[in-house]
């Protein structure tokens, strides 16, 4: 499995594409999104200085077949809407890659994190070539399983550790009650907690540099 960064330029003959480029400092909030036939069905959060000219175009846009809105306030709308050309939905679905939402999309540009099998991240470039949507990979990352990352002592020591409320502020949990939750001494579960945080934050800092 692997995390992967992309922002992808939405092809200028699409809707969103369109008329997030024609208001470039209005944000797009895809809350939700669902194939349905050959159209996309979604839940919008539109946020803008004046909506009004904004929804006027999205509906007579010929990539838009219906919208309704839903609800609105002085600068920010929810509306659903039906798409003829719901290009990042279908690379998503032909590639086998869960859509992780909401997805903001400003000035023409979605940038986003999915996370798949290698061979489905592939499928999904291959899908965006496919539709003609232009996009740059910021980063992939290979994510270690837990049983990876920490000794089996330490996963179950952690997540005991979680729950019992040892790592809350204020704390609710103590050393002493964590050891004994867990059938270890107080020092063990101290030297266990201490190597298993050491491993967790290195790959946190690499994760972060790597970025």
């Amino acid at each position: 499995m692997a995390t992967a960064k992309l922002t992808l330029t939405l092809p200028a003959e699409t809707w969103i594409g369109d008329v997030s480029t024609t208001y470039p400092d209005a944000k797009f909030r895809v809350l939700a999104a669902l194939p349905a036939d050959d159209i996309g069905v979604g839940l919008l959060e539109l946020t803008a200085a004046d909506l009004p000219p904004i929804l006027r175009e999205m509906d007579d846009h010929d990539g838009i077949v219906h919208l309704d809105l839903l609800r609105a306030s002085d600068d920010t709308c929810l509306v659903e809407f039906e798409t003829t050309d719901p290009l990042l939905l279908l690379s998503v679905q032909e590639s086998a890659v869960p859509l992780e939402l909401p997805l903001t999309i400003t000035d023409g540009d979605a940038t986003f994190e999915v996370t798949a099998a290698r061979d489905r991240l592939s499928a999904l470039a291959t899908q965006l070539d496919l539709f003609g949507v232009p996009f740059e990979v910021e980063y992939v990352r290979e994510m270690a399983s837990s049983e990876s990352l920490l000794t089996d002592r330490q996963q179950r020591l952690v997540r005991t550790a979680v729950e019992c409320g040892y790592y809350d502020s204020p704390r609710t949990c103590t050393l002493t009650e964590l050891a004994a939750m867990t059938d270890v001494a107080k020092s063990t579960a101290s030297e266990t907690l201490h190597r298993a945080e050491g491993t967790i934050i290195k790959r946190y800092v690499t994760d972060e540099v790597a970025e």
